[in-house]
C-alpha cells in the first residue's frame, strides 16, 4: 500500500561523456527525465538539434519492421497458441552489442528483402494486366488475321464490335437501310454473346467511309487494342509471358524464404535502431554549455544511492538530489506484495492516486478477490481458474508485468471462488447429485459449509448488503483517515464522523423494524438504551451536516439549504448499498445456470449413450457458464469498486511514472 516517494535527481557532467552517461540512465531505467532552463543559465546554454539523427533511426527501425513482416508472410514463424504470454526473448548485451556492430549489413539486408517484395508486387500486377488482355482477347480468337489490318489496295478491312447481340442478317438489313447503294462488301461475326458481337467486315476503299458510318448507326466501334498479329498468336505469346513472370515470382519467393535466416538479426536491429532513437530524443532536451551538460528527473527514492554510485564510480559527474516541493506533481509508481499488486491494473484502468491520496490498492485488493468469489461462488470452477493460472505463471515467467499482475489476480480469485463455492456446497452446480442419481441410482448430495444459496437467497441478499456497507464504512473511514492526515480535523468530524453517527444510527434503527423482520424472518430485540443511542446517533448526525455541510458559506441561510441538500444524499447511500444485490444475482445465476446445465445432461438417460451425451453437455455448459459468469464477475467487481467504494474517497488522476528507459519492441537486453 505505497506510492514510491519521488525525488529530483540532476547531474551536471562533461559534455563529451554525455552519451555514455545517457546509456547507463537508459539501461537503469529508473528517471524520468523532466528537463528545464534554469533561468539565470538560460543565455548560456542550448540544445542540441537531434531531429534528423532522430529521424535516421526511426527510418532504420521500422524499416527492419517491415522486412519482419514481409518475411512473416512467405516464411511465417512458428509460434505456439500461448506465444502472447511469453513476453520477449532476454538476450545477452554481447550478443546485442555484436548485432549492432553489424547494423549496416543488417539493414542492407532488409532493403534486399523489401526490393523483393516490391519486385513481387510489380510481377503480380504485371500478371494481373496479362489476363486482363487475354481476357480481352478471348472474343477474338478465331480471328485469323492480326487485328490492326487495314485492308489491301482496293479493298478496306474493318474490325470491332457492335454492343449488343445481333444475327448476321440483322446486320445486313440494317446496313442496306442506312446505305442502299453500298453493294460491295462482306462481313463475318467473329462471336456474339449478350454484351456484344464481333465482327470483321471487308468494302472497297472508297465505299469505306459510308459503310463504317453504317456500321456506327448500329452501334458499331473499333476495339480498344490494336494488336499487329493474329489473336491467337498473341495470346500464346501473353500466356507465356505469365508463365514467365510466375516462375519469376516463384524464384522470388524462394530467395525470400531463404533470408528468414536473418530474422533474429533484424529484429535486435530494429530495437537497436529504437533504443537509439529514445536516446537522441531526450539528447535533444538537454541544456549544454560549450563543456558540459545538465539533465535532471525524477527518480524513485529508493533508487537514488544505488544510480548514484554507479555514475560515480565510472564518471566525474557532479550529483544533486532534492526532494519535490509540495507545488509540484510529481509522477506515481507503486510499490506493493503480490496480492496487492495484483489489482493494481485495475486501479489504474481508473486513475492512479494524485497528490496527497494514499493507494489504495492492497484495501481494495482484499474487497476485490472477496466479491470475486462471491459472484462466482462454484468450488470447480475456482479450482480450475487457480490451476490455469497458476500453470500460466509458471510457464511463461518472461510474460510482460501488467500480464503477470492481471493472471496473479485471477488466481487468487480462483482461491476465493474455491472458499465460496465450498461455503455455498457448489461444485459445478449440483453435479456431485446429478450424476449420483442417474447414473447410480442413489443420491448424494455435498452440504454447504454454511448454506445454499438457491434455498435461501434471502439470507444471502442480506448478507451481501451487509458486506456492501461495510466496504462503504471502510470506503468513508480512508477518508477520515486522509482527512487526519492532512490536519483537516473539522473536515473529519462534520464529513466523516457524522455520516457514521447517522447511517450506524439508522442502521440500529432499522433492525429491529417490521421491515427487516418480515424481509429475513430475524427479531431483533436491542435493549431501550440501544434503541435509545440509535436515535441520538441519527438524529445528532442528520443535524450535524445540516448545520455544518455548508460551513465555508457565511450566509446562515444558504448554508443550512446546502446542509439540507448534503443530507439527501443519505438517498445516495441507500443506491450504492442496494448495488451490492448484484452479489446475491451474479452468485445465483452461476449456480441456477449450472444446475440447468446438469438437468440438461441428465435427458439422455443413464445407459452409454446418455453418459457420452451428459459428458457433451456437460463440457460445452459448464464451458460456457464460466466463461459468461468469470466476465461477469470482473465487470461487476470492477464496478463496486470504481462507483461505490472510490466514490467516498478517491478521485485519481495522478501521472504515471514513464522513466527513460530501453523500450523494445522484440528483444530484452540482459545487462552484463
Amino acid at each position: 500500500m505505497a506510492v514510491l516517494q519521488m525525488q529530483r535527481f540532476s547531474i551536471c557532467a562533461l559534455k563529451k561523456k554525455r552519451k555514455a552517461i545517457l546509456e547507463e540512465l537508459q539501461a537503469f531505467g529508473a528517471l524520468e527525465v523532466n528537463v528545464s532552463f534554469p533561468e539565470e543559465e538560460e543565455h548560456s546554454l542550448r540544445k542540441m538539434d537531434t531531429v534528423e539523427s532522430r529521424q535516421t533511426f526511426d527510418k532504420n527501425a521500422v524499416l527492419a519492421d517491415n522486412a519482419l513482416e514481409v518475411l512473416q508472410e512467405f516464411a511465417p514463424e512458428k509460434t505456439s497458441m500461448f506465444s502472447s504470454l511469453e513476453g520477449k526473448a532476454l538476450i545477452d548485451k554481447s550478443v546485442y552489442d555484436e548485432t549492432a556492430e553489424r547494423k549496416d549489413e543488417i539493414i542492407h539486408t532488409a532493403n534486399e528483402i523489401l526490393g523483393l517484395k516490391k519486385k513481387l508486387a510489380e510481377n503480380k500486377a504485371a500478371i494481373v494486366k496479362v489476363e486482363n488482355q487475354i481476357e480481352a482477347l478471348t472474343p477474338w480468337l478465331d480471328l485469323d488475321v492480326p487485328m490492326d489490318i487495314q485492308g489491301t489496295k482496293d479493298a478496306a478491312v474493318l474490325i470491332g464490335s457492335i454492343n449488343s447481340q445481333v444475327t448476321l442478317d440483322d446486320i445486313y438489313t440494317k446496313i442496306a437501310e442506312a446505305q442502299p447503294e453500298l453493294e460491295a462488301m462482306d462481313i463475318q461475326v467473329i462471336s456474339s454473346d449478350s454484351d456484344q458481337t464481333c465482327i470483321a467486315a471487308v468494302c472497297l476503299k472508297k465505299d469505306v467511309k459510308e459503310f463504317e458510318k453504317a456500321l456506327r448507326s448500329i452501334g458499331f466501334s473499333r476495339p480498344a487494342q490494336n494488336i499487329r498479329k493474329i489473336p491467337r498468336e498473341f495470346k500464346q505469346e501473353l500466356q507465356e509471358s505469365a508463365a514467365k513472370i510466375a516462375e519469376e515470382n516463384e524464384q522470388i519467393e524462394k530467395q525470400i524464404r531463404e533470408m528468414a535466416v536473418a530474422r533474429d538479426d533484424l529484429k535486435l536491429i530494429s530495437d537497436y535502431f529504437r533504443v537509439r532513437a529514445q536516446k537522441y530524443e531526450v539528447l535533444g532536451q538537454l541544456p549544454q554549455s560549450r563543456d558540459t551538460f545538465f539533465i535532471s528527473g525524477y527518480i524513485p527514492q529508493k533508487k537514488v544511492d544505488t544510480l548514484r554510485k554507479k555514475l560515480e564510480s565510472k564518471y566525474d559527474i557532479v550529483i544533486d538530489v532534492e526532494d519535490i516541493p509540495d507545488e509540484e506533481e510529481a509522477p506515481v509508481l507503486l510499490e506493493n506484495n503480490k496480492i496487492a499488486g495484483s489489482v493494481e491494473g485495475v486501479l489504474e484502468s481508473y486513475g492512479l492516486p494524485k497528490k496527497g491520496e494514499i493507494d489504495p490498492s492492497a484495501i481494495m485488493s482484499i474487497f476485490y478477490i472477496f466479491f470475486f468469489g462471491l459472484m462466482l461462488s462454484d468450488a470447480a470452477y475456482g479450482i480450475i481458474v487457480f490451476i490455469a493460472c497458476a500453470v500460466v505463471l509458471k510457464k511463461f515467467p518472461r510474460m510482460s508485468e501488467g500480464m503477470q499482475k492481471t493472471i496473479r489476480m485471477f488466481k487468487y480469485c480462483g482461491l476465493s471462488t474455491l472458499f465460496w463455492g465450498l461455503m455455498f456446497g457448489g461444485i459445478f452446480g449440483d453435479v456431485v447429485s446429478v450424476v449420483s442419481r442417474v447414473f447410480f441410482g442413489h443420491e448424494v448430495t455435498v452440504p454447504p459449509l454454511w448454506f445454499e444459496p438457491l434455498k435461501d437467497p434471502m439470507k444471502l441478499l442480506i448478507y451481501s448488503l451487509a458486506f456492501g456497507v461495510i466496504h462503504l464504512f471502510t470506503g468513508l473511514g480512508i477518508k477520515g483517515y486522509l482527512c487526519i492526515k492532512e490536519k483537516k480535523y473539522m473536515d473529519f468530524i462534520c464529513d466523516v464522523v457524522l455520516w457514521y453517527m447517522l447511517l450506524i444510527g439508522l442502521i440500529l434503527m432499522l433492525l429491529p423494524s417490521q421491515i427487516f423482520v418480515s424481509m429475513t424472518q430475524m427479531n431483533i430485540v436491542f435493549p431501550p438504551a440501544i434503541a435509545m443511542l440509535s436515535k441520538v446517533l441519527a438524529i445528532v448526525g442528520a443535524a450535524g451536516i445540516v448545520l455544518m455541510s455548508g460551513r465555508s458559506n457565511k450566509n446562515f441561510g444558504l448554508r443550512i439549504a446546502l446542509g439540507a441538500y448534503d443530507l439527501y444524499n443519505i438517498t445516495g447511500w441507500l443506491s450504492d448499498v442496494l448495488s451490492y444485490s448484484r452479489l446475491l444475482a451474479l452468485g445465483l445465476a452461476t449456480g441456477v445456470i449450472a444446475s440447468v446445465v446438469n438437468q440438461m445432461g441428465s435427458m439422455f438417460g443413464s445407459g452409454i449413450i446418455g453418459m457420452i451425451g451428459f459428458l457433451v453437455v456437460f463440457v460445452v455448459g459448464h464451458t460456457l457458464n464460466m466463461a459468461i459468469n468469470l466476465l461477469g464477475a470482473y465487470v461487476h467487481t470492477n464496478r463496486l469498486q470504481f462507483v461505490e467504494f472510490f466514490g467516498k474517497f478517491y478521485e485519481g488522476g495522478g501521472r504515471p511514472f514513464n522513466p527513460f528507459k530501453q523500450e523494445t519492441k522484440y528483444v530484452d537486453i540482459k545487462e552484463e
